[in-house]
């Protein structure tokens, strides 16, 4: 088992992955399955709370951008897609500013 310092670590990495998926495009799909792959060695640590909400981060915001994508036709879609955008950044920021912080995520 990885100690805490190793997992914090981990956590980092995909976080950055989740932002390189602004540029990148496919990188959150690496962070998904990292994410899944660690979730249970995490349990019960303050760790554990910051898979769970780039686990939330990442479904949510999929199904924003998804259903933003295709109501573009409307245009309205524009409007879904960038408070999704926001909302992603948000949440990002927020829970590499509590990784920092050695804490766990507060929804």
């Amino acid at each position: 088992m990885a100690s805490v310092e190793d997992l914090k670590q981990y956590n980092l990495i995909t976080y950055i992955l989740y932002i390189l998926g602004f540029f990148l495009g496919l990188t959150p799909f690496i962070a998904i399955v990292m994410n899944y792959i660690k979730r249970d060695e995490m349990r019960g640590t303050w760790l554990e709370s910051h898979v769970d909400w780039q686990i939330k981060t990442f479904w949510i915001s999929l199904l924003g951008y998804i259903v933003g994508g295709l109501l573009t036709v409307i245009l309205i879609g524009f409007l879904i897609v960038f408070l999704v955008f926001i909302w992603h950044i948000y949440r990002l920021v927020k829970g590499l500013i509590a990784l920092n912080n050695n804490q766990p995520i507060q929804a």
